[in-house]
C-alpha cells in the first residue's frame, strides 16, 4: 500500500506525476492539426462520418487531458491522492489510446497503399511522442500503448492479408521497444527527482547546521559577555575595600609600632598586595578585551627593566630557596618598555609559580637583528599536547584545587595578547617533569639611549598642603582617602555625589579633585569634575580613580584626557600624581 511510501517515495511520486501533466500541453496543439490532416487526407465517401467524429474524439481526448492536468498543477497533489492521480492518468490516456488506434478501424480498408502507410507511420509517431510525454508514469503510457497499437495491430490482422500480419508482428515488437525505453526513461526520470531532493534535504541540513552553529556562536558570545560583566563586577565590588584597606595600611605604618607590630602590618601589607597583583592581573586582561592598550614603541635599555622585575620578583624565589639568576645585558630593544616589562613579569613570575627546587634564569642573547629574552625553570614541565591550553583564560596546569597561591590562570593568556599586540614572536619548549623555556624575539637597535625612563618606588618627602575634593560614593572609601591625604598634609572635603560636591565647591574652591569615576544614580567622575569647574570657573587639575575593568568603561574613561588611576590605588602611585599635577598647577600660576 502507498501508506507504506516513505515520505521521500512519496515526494518523487508526486513529482513524477505532475511532470507528466507538465509535458501534455506543448502535445496537444501538434496532437490536433495531426488529427485534422489525417481527416483531410484519408476521408472518402465510405469513412467521411467516422472520421468527423473520431477527429473530434482526438481534439475533446487532449483538451480534457489538458484541462485535468492544469487543475493539478494549480492546486497541488497530496500524498493521499498519489493513488487516485495515477488511476485518473491511466483512465485518460487509455482513453486518450483507444481514440488514436481506432483510426486503423476506420481508414484501412478504404485507404488506399499510400493512405495505409501514412496510417500506420502517424500511429507508430504518436505512440513515440507518447512516450517521452508519458514514461514518467509508466502505468499511464503502457495502457495507451495497449489501447492504441493494440487497436492497430488487431484492425491489421482482422484485413486477412499476409503483408499486413508481417505488419503487425512488427508492430509489436515496436510495441516492445517503446516500453523499455519508457522503462529507462522513467528511471531516468526518477533519478533525476531524487537527486533533486537529496540535495534540497542536504541544503536543508546545511541550512540547519548553520543555524544551529550561529546559535552556539551567539550563546558563546553571549557566555563571553556574561563573563566580562562578572568579572567586571566582581573586581570592582572586590577593589573597593582592598582600595581603602591599601589606604588604611600606608596611614598605620607610618605611625609609631611596636616590633612585633610592625611585623603583623607587614604581613597583612603582604597578603592585600597578593590580592592586588590578582587584581591588576584582571584589569590587564580587562584592558586587552577593552581594546584600550596602546603601543608607545621607544629604544630602552633591556637591562634597567630586567633590574626592576628581578627587584621584585626574586624575593619570591628566594623564600622558595630558588636560584634566581638574571645575567647582566646591555640591549637596547626597540619596542613598547611597558608592555614587554608586563610580558616578562607574567613569565617570569608564573616561571617561579611552578618551580619548587631548581631555580630561574633570565638571559638575553643577540640572534643577528634581534635579542632572545628567555625564561628558563627547572619546574613541572608541560607536556607538548597541552601547549594551546596554557594559553587560554582560566587555564591552570596541576592546579585543580584552585590554590589562589598559583594566581588566576590568566598570566599566560595575557603573555600571548601582549605579544600580538606587539606583534612579537613567543616560542616554547618544556618536556613534562623537567622545566620549560619561553623565548621572545625583541628587536634590536643600535640608538643609543642616554636616560632610561624609570619607574622607580616613590618616597614621601614633603607634605603637600593642599584643598583636596574627594568625591566617592563609598564610604569607607571616603574616609581612607581622607585620612591618608591629611598624613600627607592636605585639607580634604568629602562628597559622595554631584550635588554634595557642588556644595562643598561653592564653599571652598580645590586645588584639586579625586572622584571615582562610577558614582550612584548612573553619574560620572567626568561629570563632576565638569560641574564643579564650571561652578568654581576654573581649570581645576583633577583625578579620576576606578574600579571598574568592563571594557566599556575602560574605553569611556579611557577618553577623558584625566589622569586615571585604578583601584587598588597604591599610596606612592598616588602621592606621584598629586606631586606632579600639584606642582604643574603652582608653575602656570607664577
Amino acid at each position: 500500500m502507498l501508506n507504506a511510501y516513505d515520505p521521500v517515495e512519496k515526494k518523487i511520486r508526486i513529482e513524477l506525476q505532475l511532470l507528466l501533466m507538465r509535458n501534455l500541453g506543448s502535445s496537444m496543439l501538434p496532437g490536433i492539426l495531426v488529427a485534422l490532416v489525417l481527416f483531410f487526407t484519408l476521408k472518402n465517401e465510405h469513412n467521411v462520418i467516422g472520421l468527423s467524429i473520431w477527429c473530434i474524439a482526438v481534439t475533446l481526448s487532449k483538451l480534457i487531458d489538458v484541462y485535468d492536468a492544469k487543475r493539478f498543477i494549480q492546486q497541488g497533489i497530496n500524498p493521499d491522492q498519489i493513488v487516485s492521480v495515477q488511476k485518473r492518468l491511466m483512465i485518460l490516456h487509455a482513453i486518450d489510446g483507444a481514440v488514436w488506434g481506432a483510426l486503423a478501424w476506420l481508414a484501412l480498408q478504404t485507404a488506399t497503399t499510400a493512405g495505409s502507410v501514412l496510417i500506420l507511420a502517424v500511429l507508430a509517431g504518436i505512440a513515440a511522442n507518447s512516450m517521452s510525454i508519458l514514461s514518467p508514469v509508466l502505468p499511464a503510457f503502457a495502457l495507451f500503448l495497449l489501447f492504441e497499437l493494440g487497436s492497430m495491430v488487431y484492425a491489421v490482422i482482422t484485413l486477412n492479408d499476409p503483408a499486413y500480419w508481417a505488419i503487425g508482428i512488427a508492430v509489436g515488437m515496436y510495441a516492445i521497444t517503446l516500453m523499455g525505453q519508457a522503462y529507462n526513461t522513467s528511471r531516468t526520470a526518477r533519478a533525476s527527482i531524487q537527486l533533486r531532493f537529496e540535495n534540497l534535504d542536504l541544503i536543508e541540513q546545511l541550512n540547519l547546521a548553520k543555524k544551529n552553529a550561529e546559535q552556539a556562536q551567539a550563546a558563546a558570545e553571549r557566555a563571553n559577555v556574561e563573563k566580562s560583566h562578572f568579572l567586571a563586577a566582581a573586581s570592582h565590588d572586590l577593589r573597593q575595600p582592598i582600595h581603602a584597606q591599601g589606604l588604611f595600611l600606608e596611614v598605620l605604618q607610618s605611625t609609631k609600632l611596636s616590633e612585633s607590630q610592625r611585623e603583623l602590618v607587614q604581613s597583612i601589607c603582604a597578603a592585600a598586595n597578593a590580592t592586588t597583583e590578582m587584581l591588576h592581573t584582571l584589569l590587564d586582561y580587562s584592558r586587552i578585551e577593552a581594546g584600550v592598550v596602546e603601543t608607545h614603541i621607544r629604544p630602552f635599555r633591556l637591562q634597567n627593566l630586567l633590574s626592576k622585575i628581578e627587584n621584585e620578583l626574586a624575593p619570591q624565589a628566594y623564600i622558595k630557596g630558588l636560584v634566581y639568576r638574571s645575567p647582566e645585558t646591555h640591549y637596547v630593544i626597540n619596542s613598547d618598555p611597558a608592555l614587554v616589562e608586563m610580558v616578562i613579569r607574567n613569565l617570569v613570575s608564573n616561571a617561579i609559580r611552578y618551580t619548587s627546587k631548581g631555580g630561574v634564569l633570565i638571559v638575553a642573547r643577540k640572534k643577528e637583528s634581534e635579542v632572545s629574552l628567555e625564561v628558563w625553570d627547572s619546574g613541572i614541565g608541560i607536556d607538548k599536547s597541552s601547549f594551546e591550553d596554557i594559553f587560554k583564560e582560566f587555564q591552570q596546569l596541576g592546579n585543580s584545587e584552585r590554590d589562589r597561591q598559583k594566581g588566576l590562570g590568566l598570566g599566560l593568556s595575557i603573555v600571548q595578547k601582549m605579544i600580538n599586540i606587539l606583534g612579537l614572536e613567543l616560542q616554547l619548549a618544556s618536556r613534562l617533569g623537567s622545566g620549560s623555556v619561553f623565548k621572545i624575539r625583541l628587536p634590536l637597535t643600535s640608538v643609543t639611549v642616554l636616560e632610561d625612563e624609570k619607574d622607580t618606588p616613590q618616597f614621601i618627602t614633603h607634605t603637600l598642603k593642599a584643598r583636596i575634593l574627594v568625591v566617592d560614593d563609598d564610604t569607607i572609601v571616603r574616609q581612607a582617602m581622607a585620612s591618608l591625604l591629611n598624613e600627607w598634609g592636605c585639607d580634604c572635603d568629602l562628597a559622595a555625589s554631584l550635588d554634595e560636591a557642588t556644595a562643598l565647591a561653592e564653599t571652598n574652591v580645590p586645588d584639586l579633585i579625586i572622584s571615582d569615576y562610577r558614582l550612584r544614580d548612573h553619574c560620572k567622575g567626568t561629570e563632576v569634575i565638569q560641574a564643579v569647574r564650571t561652578l568654581c570657573n576654573a581649570d581645576i587639575p583633577a583625578i579620576l580613580v576606578t574600579g571598574d575593568t568592563a571594557p566599556v568603561r575602560l574605553r569611556e574613561a579611557s577618553t577623558s584626557a584625566l589622569p586615571l588611576l585604578h583601584k587598588p590605588v597604591s599610596p606612592s602611585q598616588l602621592y606621584a600624581q598629586l606631586s606632579l599635577m600639584l606642582a604643574q598647577t603652582k608653575q602656570q600660576m607664577r
